[in-house]
């Protein structure tokens, strides 16, 4: 495996994807704002979009791939079997859980945004938005054990192309925005269900070279298939902790107004870093370190683990730097349109410069926790995940009366370093990981790189402060200039200094 060119290929799409969910998001904005309605449909998206998350971000594929790989390596019908029992067992379970939610829906969604008044319009209309859109998590979640096993045979292309459906249906509902109008937020919560059975459609067209699922009432449940099932939710809890973060936020988010629409306008700049610099990376490793861990090959295990690290930081870092500078820029030209008005941009480049303080640590622990996974430890990742979201909770709750919105993403930012220096810390402690002499050389170059970046990106950010104004038609234009012309320099600086070599992009781990 190349480790760069898998994570390109992974990042291609996942950057596809991401830039359809800003056009997305656009819209979205120039047509709802920071409403109340954009409040009960962010609430009624914001649920199926976690689990999306949660699933099909590497969170699936940290409990299932160590055991199908172990199975696969001990012949294809070992692994059939096993993928067979988990898949009829998933679908038992999700059917169950869609079932009692929709049943339940009014409390359901009371407990997601208890600051919502119940007799209110906002509360009865996002009710009926999630009972549209939770039927997605059925499918999706098929969908990601699809891709766990299309990853398990290094085939991250696909799997990681699957999300640009749910964007492209989005975007096609919006153009037909003002004939919709009120309208518009329901045909929105029935695009996001239908993208959820393409999505299944589309991975079963490529999944059944390497496996063809099969529905089945007697489900054999072994050992193997328990230990699994033990696995999967605290590792979906710990590698998806800063979602849950996200969705705790908005959970408090929702007792001040227009607050949820904040949030997520600014979580939805940050994700794209977070994509490729933490989703990524930790997806293409798993494979690859489960296999070298099963046959015992530490050299090979440290030296992925360093160039993961590596990798991560290389993206990671001057990304956060940019979102330091330029929270506001960044925020006016991406959404300042329409009915998302001066002071929206304003609260939402707050959150955004917050979460980008964080943005380092959301993706180290992703990468921190695939190194527990790949050897089935999904149990201590699991109990610090937990303590930071206690963590985070009580910082919340403790602040937010005094300081309102903008404490959320600071707790969260908080509560992620914490995690991800306390998943370091039981790295060393247990002796699974150790830094080598390269990555320390690289990581001096790396800060000084950014450094260097980031006082050419404020250069550029204040030449053309005047065309990144609210007011400005064409701010989103100059914000992709400047924003190129930031990253062309930060990779001929890294070259410069051999922060990056292009003989890395050759090395085969």
């Amino acid at each position: 495996m190349n480790l760069i060119k898998s994570t390109g290929t992974f990042s291609f799409f996942t950057i596809i994807s991401r830039l359809l969910g800003y056009l997305r998001d656009i819209l979205i904005a120039v047509f709802l704002g920071a409403s109340p309605l954009a409040d009960a449909f962010f609430v009624a998206f914001r649920i199926p979009n976690t689990f999306r998350r949660l699933f099909s971000e590497g969170t699936f594929n940290a409990a299932f791939i160590p055991s199908y790989a172990t199975e696969l390596s001990q012949g294809k019908d070992r692994s059939d079997k096993f993928a067979t029992s988990v898949f009829n067992l998933l679908i038992a379970m999700l059917l169950f859980i869609v079932l009692v939610i929709e049943i339940f829906m009014p409390f359901f969604v009371y407990l997601i945004a208890p600051g919502f008044d119940g007799d209110s319009p906002t509360m009865g209309i996002a009710i009926n938005l999630t009972r549209i859109t939770f039927p997605f998590l059925l499918f999706i979640s098929l969908a990601s054990f699809f891709s766990a096993i299309l990853n398990s045979h290094n085939r991250f292309a696909i799997a990681s192309a699957a999300p640009i459906i749910l964007n492209i249906l989005l975007i096609g509902v919006l153009f037909f925005g003002k004939l919709l109008n009120d309208q518009l937020v329901y045909y929105l919560a029935y695009a996001v269900t239908i993208s959820g059975i393409i999505q299944l459609i589309f991975l079963y067209t490529f999944v059944k070279k390497f496996y063809l699922p099969r529905l089945t009432f007697k489900i054999e449940i072994d050992e193997k298939v328990k230990n699994f099932f033990k696995r999967l939710l605290p590792s979906i809890f710990s590698s998806g902790v800063t979602q849950i973060n996200i969705l705790v936020g908005t959970i408090i988010a929702s007792f001040q107004t227009s607050a949820v629409s904040y949030l997520y306008y600014a979580d939805r700049i940050y994700q794209i870093n977070l994509a490729i610099a933490g989703i990524a990376i930790g997806t293409v490793v798993l494979p690859q370190l489960s296999k070298y861990i099963q046959y015992g090959q530490e050299d090979k295990i440290l030296l992925i683990q360093n160039k993961a690290i590596e990798l991560c930081l290389f993206l990671s870092i001057p990304a956060a730097v940019a979102l330091f500078i330029a929270s506001e820029q960044i925020v006016s030209a991406l959404f300042g349109y329409g009915s998302f008005d001066e002071s929206g941009v304003k609260n939402s480049a707050k959150a955004l410069f917050y979460f980008g303080l964080g943005l380092p640590a959301f993706c180290l622990i992703k990468i921190f926790s695939s190194f527990f996974f790949a050897r089935y430890n999904t149990k201590t990742p699991f109990y610090l995940s937990l303590i930071s979201v206690l963590l985070n909770i009580l910082i919340s709750v403790f602040y937010f009366k005094s300081i309102g919105f903008i404490i959320i993403p600071i707790a969260t930012t908080i509560s992620s370093w914490f995690n991800c220096i306390i998943l370091f810390i039981y790295l060393k402690k247990d002796n699974l990981f150790n830094f080598n002499l390269v990555f320390f050389n690289r990581f001096i170059r790396i800060i000084i790189t950014s450094v260097i970046m980031g006082l050419f990106f404020n250069y550029l950010i204040i030449f053309f402060n005047e065309k990144l104004t609210y007011e400005q038609n064409f701010k989103s234009a100059y914000l992709i200039a400047i924003v190129l012309l930031g990253f062309i320099s930060y990779l001929l600086i890294a070259l410069a200094i051999k922060a990056f070599k292009i003989n890395d992009i050759k090395l085969k781990y």
